[in-house]
């Protein structure tokens, strides 16, 4: 099977995560692709696939060479964004010729080039699109298409390989997904998430990241008494916004400049609430970012009263450069990969996260690896399924190249 195609059976579960969820996964439906990708597992030959009672797939391909080899272990996420809807998507194949894209007649929506300039580098290229009213789940619906065919073909060709293993994981989206990851029973030496963007792109640097949640508390009276007596949270927390560096956020930001941003906002006269998401890729600019937190509610709570503005601060993952650094071989391994069927590695650093920051402090080495998606977390979002076929001729090469380079 094509890898294109399976990514395209892929998209028809619905799979978003749900971040006020207690249960794990976080959304039942994230199960139901499970148990598919098990069975899939399986009739392709790995014989110990199973889904853990969290919601994880874990699966092995076993050595077939005498020599030593590292295990190589091969990640993705099945869960999708909340930013855009993961149901009914009408995925189409679009033989991209050049200009706007037109996702949707009845609803006139538009993927233009003035929006998206780089479109412009996949002319000639067939594009998977949503109508624009959904997302598609490359992130990482592709990954996971791409991690299968490649399997598909180690096995069909008898290439001789090391120890493969394999997990797809729920709840990524919403930084759980390395929760209850099982580093020692996985059983790889180092790892990959297949979890990026274009086609060559190598990543072993990511933000630092924390999350804020600020609740501001007034108190409510009759706007006709309200003089001196009324403390509006709406308002407040309006002014807590504006204690932050105005140019830290994300539209303002870009290679490894960190930022603040507001991710979400509710509130009244007597009570409202901000989420946030901190970043940034240097660890001493990270924690300048977190004290600008702690300074800002400081400043609300000498104006207002102690307790008018509560923050639960709470750091989510590091930089996985440091543990990376140690084992550089996996980056060369990669790259060399990549050259040998064509590909340029463009090594860049991930202006976000992966399960493979956590993965790499928890002690499995794992960079990550593109899948040929672009616009992600968004009803723009779209894959090639030229670059598609090429990661996944990358992941055979990178296996078949383990057994020659041996074990480090």
């Amino acid at each position: 099977m094509k890898t294109y195609e399976r990514f395209l059976n892929y998209v028809a579960y619905p799979t978003m995560s749900d971040e006020e969820s207690q249960t794990v996964p976080s959304s039942a439906k994230q199960l139901v692709l499970a148990k598919a990708l098990k069975e899939e597992l399986l009739s392709l030959g790995l014989t110990d696939a199973y889904v853990d009672g969290f919601g994880y797939v874990y699966a092995t391909l076993p050595a077939n060479t005498e020599k030593a080899v590292n295990a190589i272990g091969l990640i993705a996420h099945m869960d999708t964004s909340s930013e855009a809807s993961d149901t009914d998507i009408k995925a189409s194949v679009v033989d991209y010729h050049g200009g706007d894209i037109l996702l949707n007649e009845k609803e006139n929506i538009v993927m233009t080039v003035a929006d998206y300039p780089y479109l412009a580098k996949y002319e000639g290229q067939h594009l998977i699109v949503s109508d624009g009213t959904t997302l598609i789940g490359a992130d990482d619906k592709a990954g996971i298409a791409e991690i299968m065919t490649a399997l598909e073909k180690i096995i069909a060709s008898n290439l001789p390989h090391g120890k493969i293993c394999v997990a797809f994981t729920p709840d990524e989206e919403i930084g759980r997904g390395a929760d209850h990851f099982n580093v020692e029973g996985f059983g790889a030496d180092y790892a990959y998430t297949v979890d990026g963007g274009a086609l060559g792109e190598l990543e072993y640097e990511n933000f630092n990241a924390a999350s804020a949640h600020i609740e501001i508390h007034g108190v409510s009276i009759h706007p006709g008494s309200a003089k001196d007596k009324m403390k509006n949270a709406a308002l407040i927390a309006c002014e807590f916004n504006a204690l932050l560096p105005a140019d830290e956020i994300p539209s303002k930001t870009e290679g490894y400049e960190g930022f603040h941003h507001l991710a979400g906002m509710t509130g009244g006269i007597e009570y409202a609430r901000l989420d946030y998401i901190i970043r940034d890729h240097d660890r001493a600019k990270f924690e300048e970012k977190k004290a600008n937190f702690v300074k800002a509610c400081e400043t609300v709570n000498s104006v207002y009263g102690a307790g008018t503005a509560v923050m639960q601060l709470s750091d989510s993952y590091y930089n996985m450069k440091e543990k990376i650094e140690p084992h550089m071989y996996i980056i060369d391994r990669a790259k060399k990969a990549m050259t040998d069927v064509g590909v340029t590695p463009n090594v860049v650093p991930i202006r976000g996260g992966t399960d493979g920051a956590r993965l790499s402090f928890m002690g499995l080495p794992c960079p990550n690896i593109c899948t040929g998606g672009e616009n992600f977390h968004s009803r723009f979002e779209f894959v090639s399924v030229e670059a598609m076929e090429k990661i996944t001729d990358i992941l055979v090469k990178l296996i078949e190249n383990s057994v020659e380079q041996g074990k480090q």
